[in-house]
């Protein structure tokens, strides 16, 4: 590939037609050691992108193939021409698959703006109000730094639709074909970062300001270290920073939105007013109160939604989260006049279903948080942002907040891992786990609820159950744990 390509600081130049050719050639030959039979034997697209294990799953091969596709794919549906946006987090894995998708994506004849280390909901927004026909963003989210992803947007910014992904698998399976005679440039845009922050400041210029205020943010070794600091600084805020350098060895572990334990003793050590942690591409965050105590999705939804209701600014007081929102959530918000509605796990799903009913508050209990009166995907800092304004308008705590907001049922969420990913996706037709949940399912009735499912960004399959009593919980959690062993790991 580099063979083909003189790369300038302005762009990519001096390709000839041969040389497109062959460029072309290269991208759709087996000699890239790409086995798309059995990369393809399931659907690539998960709940958000294309993750997996680098090396097993995601290789430069792979990578060059999709980004050659999904340009394909953009292009063909695109009214003009216009470049795709490139981001990605701190993962060492990162920097190949960037070089790997762009190779992909010029050899399509597109235009790439790459912005280097950045957020997700970074590259929605520059992808939404720029003329770009789509955006990447290269990031496995909250797992481990051995894996990564491959997360697709629309010119609108919002998440691919299921029928381009489709498409860009038909193509990996070689059932399209495409007719390209040009190639793309490439161009490091650095400079547009600082547009999102923009966007994500102007709200609240005048309006408010952190001043008096301690926050103490866990970054997660990840994607917005280079970020969050320097806006709570200019809205007046005094900072501790945790894990606060782009660590590819340790995004993720042992910290951020997945491991609180560390934010939580650093918010009590200091006296903090609260803590945000952020997952590794910062699309989604959780709080933590200034008695140490977890303040998750479904509290940030109930809150925010409560100051957007009493400012008449939620339509038909409607919020959207997902099945596994805490039941004590959805009674206590439609005890105050609100409306609830429930989608499947992932913030696609939960756009998607927002955009269907005119919702303007959505999100899920782990952080993810969309708030279209400023965005229109989970963006971990806005919604940072954005509680800490809350807290500072209302003059009482965050844990005073919480307290007087509603008390959660007992939930417990125990994960199994199943390597095998025909029995993981297949855990519907086991027989025993469905016994077992329907007998889970009557002898809790309405006071409780059972949720099993494979995991779209993970080798697992998630149990969930939650009831009234903490005894059901966990007699059920266990039961239903015990099948998925014996059963699927067999």
């Amino acid at each position: 590939m580099v063979s083909y390509i003189t790369q300038t600081q302005n762009g990519i130049l001096g390709s000839s037609t041969s040389k497109i050719d062959e460029l072309k050639k290269e991208v759709n030959e087996s000699s890239l050691g790409l086995n798309l039979t059995s990369v393809l034997a399931t659907p690539l697209f998960g709940t958000d992108g294309i993750r997996g294990r680098v090396g097993e799953l995601l290789t430069a091969p792979l990578a060059l193939q999709i980004g050659f596709w999904a340009g394909t794919v953009l292009r063909s549906h695109a009214l003009n021409p216009g470049p795709v946006i490139l981001g990605q987090d701190s993962r060492n894995s990162s920097d190949m698959l960037a070089m790997s998708l762009s190779a992909g994506l010029t050899a399509a004849g597109l235009e790439v703006w790459h912005l280097g280390l950045c957020p997700t909901p970074c590259v929605a927004y520059l992808t939404n109000v720029t003329d770009a026909i789509g955006g990447v963003m290269i990031s496995a989210s909250h797992n481990p730094p051995e894996d990564n992803g491959i997360k697709i947007f629309g010119a609108d910014g919002m998440k691919l639709s299921q029928r381009l992904q489709t498409e860009i698998e038909a193509g990996l399976r070689g059932v399209a074909s495409a007719n390209c005679n040009q190639c793309g440039r490439y161009y490091s845009r650095l400079d547009l970062v600082g547009n999102y922050v923009e966007a994500l400041k102007k709200p609240l210029h005048g309006a408010v300001n952190f001043q008096g205020m301690k926050i103490v943010l866990d970054l997660a070794w990840g994607a917005v270290v280079g970020l969050a600091p320097s806006v709570f600084k200019e809205m007046g805020a005094q900072l501790i920073c945790l894990h606060n350098k782009p660590d590819g060895d340790r995004i993720n572990v042992n910290c951020g939105s997945t491991h609180l334990g560390i934010l939580q003793a650093a918010v009590q050590e200091h006296n903090a007013d609260l803590g945000f942690a952020f997952d590794g591409d910062a699309d989604r965050v959780l709080a933590v109160d200034n008695t140490g105590r977890q303040v998750n999705g479904d509290y940030i939804l109930y809150l925010w939604g409560q100051q957007l209701k009493q400012k008449q600014e939620l339509p038909s007081d409607l919020i959207v989260s997902t099945v596994m929102a805490n039941l004590g959530f959805e009674r206590a918000w439609k005890q105050i006049g609100g409306q609830f509605t429930r989608t499947a796990v992932g913030d696609q799903h939960v756009q998607a279903e927002m955009m269907r009913t005119g919702g303007m508050l959505g999100g899920e209990q782990s952080g993810h948080i969309l708030c279209r009166h400023y965005g229109m995907t989970g963006d971990g800092l806005l919604t940072a942002l954005h509680i800490t304004a809350l807290v500072k308008q209302a003059g009482v705590s965050l844990s005073e907040m919480v307290t007087q907001s509603f008390q959660t049922y007992p939930q417990l969420l125990q994960n199994v891992r199943v390597e095998d990913k025909s029995k993981r996706l297949g855990w519907k037709e086991c027989e025993a786990l469905q016994v077992a949940i329907a007998r889970a399912e009557a002898a809790m009735g309405d006071s409780g609820r059972v949720l099993v499912r494979a995991s779209g960004t993970e080798p697992l399959i998630r149990v969930m159950v939650e009831a009234e009593a903490a005894e059901l919980v966990n007699y059920w959690t266990n039961e239903l744990v015990t099948q998925v062993r014996q059963h699927l790991l067999a």
